[in-house]
């Protein structure tokens, strides 16, 4: 059998992601909105963001986008009273979804908001924010020592 490697497309490589144009919305349509879902546990965080982004669907309410924040580690320390060690009690991972949602319209953002209120498991933390410059770029993984280097060459 004949493999015709040569006739397939390259590879494109990965261009930096460009924030897009912040929607601030009118006074009948909200602007683009963050529906911050987080808890400890990655599995509820995950299956209640996709619950959201189905919820979105539905209601025909435009879903932007939908990513994964990084995840927060905390490790809870205990220190004995009359005691120089010090013991590693836990270590709690803090999981963080975003469903960016645009053009909701200000007679269904109260319907859309006590859905998801209803339906909202134990555990899980919900917080609907306007979209930011400052939240997109939390959600890009920072390099200090590029950022050192770049520092450096300027």
């Amino acid at each position: 059998m004949l493999s015709l490697w040569f006739l397939q497309p390259k590879k494109k490589r990965k261009d930096k992601m460009q924030i897009k144009q912040i929607n601030p919305g009118t006074e009948t349509v909200y602007g683009t909105l963050n529906v911050l879902v987080s808890g400890y546990d990655m599995t509820l965080v995950e299956h209640y963001s996709q619950y959201v982004h189905n919820l979105c669907n539905r209601l025909k309410i435009k879903v932007d986008e939908s990513y994964a924040l990084p995840t927060k580690t905390t490790e809870l320390i205990l220190v004995q009273e009359q005691g120089t060690k010090i013991h590693v009690d836990s270590v709690l991972k803090t999981h963080k979804r975003v469903v960016q949602v645009s053009d909701l319209s200000s007679t269904l953002a109260p319907v859309f908001l006590e859905v998801l209120l209803r339906n909202q498991p134990e555990g899980v933390e919900l917080l609907v924010k306007e979209h930011t410059e400052e939240q997109f770029q939390a959600r890009l993984k920072r390099r200090p020592e590029l950022e050192g280097l770049i520092a450096k060459i300027s």
